[in-house]
C-alpha cells in the first residue's frame, strides 16, 4: 500500500465509524421502544391490543422485508428532505436508520418474550 492511500483510508474509516455509531445510536433509540411496544401489546400482555400489534407488526415486517438497496433507492426524496442531499456520509444514515429500527424493534420484541410472564 502506497503512502498516499494512508489518509484516504483514515478519512474513510473516520467517516465509516461516524456513519454505523450514529446511525446505532438513533437506530437504538427507535428501536428499543418499538420493541417494548410490540411486547407489551401482544394478546395477553399488560397493554393487551391486538390492533395495534398487528399494525405496528405489519409495517416492521414490510420494512424487514424490502432489500437495503432497494430501500435506499427508494427513500432518495426522503432522505433528500431530512438532510438536504442523497450522497454522503449524513444521507447515507437515513436509509441504514429506517432499516435498522423495524430490525432492532422486533429482535427486543423477541427477547422479550423469552422472559417469564410475571417478570414484566
Amino acid at each position: 500500500m502506497s503512502a498516499e492511500m494512508i489518509p484516504l483510508l483514515t478519512k474513510a474509516l473516520g467517516e465509516t465509524v461516524y456513519m454505523v455509531a450514529v446511525s446505532m445510536v438513533i437506530s437504538s433509540a427507535l428501536g428499543i421502544p418499538l420493541g417494548v411496544l410490540l411486547h407489551v401489546t401482544a394478546r395477553g400482555e399488560i397493554l393487551d391490543a391486538p390492533a395495534v400489534n398487528r399494525s405496528v407488526g405489519a409495517v416492521v415486517n414490510a420494512i424487514r422485508s424490502i432489500p437495503f438497496i432497494i430501500l435506499m433507492v427508494a427513500i432518495i426524496p426522503l432522505t433528500r428532505l431530512i438532510v438536504g442531499s442523497a450522497i454522503g456520509t449524513t444521507a447515507a444514515m437515513v436509509p441504514l436508520v429506517i432499516a435498522s429500527v423495524p430490525f432492532i424493534g422486533r429482535q427486543v420484541e423477541t427477547s422479550l418474550r423469552e422472559v417469564p410472564h410475571g417478570l414484566i
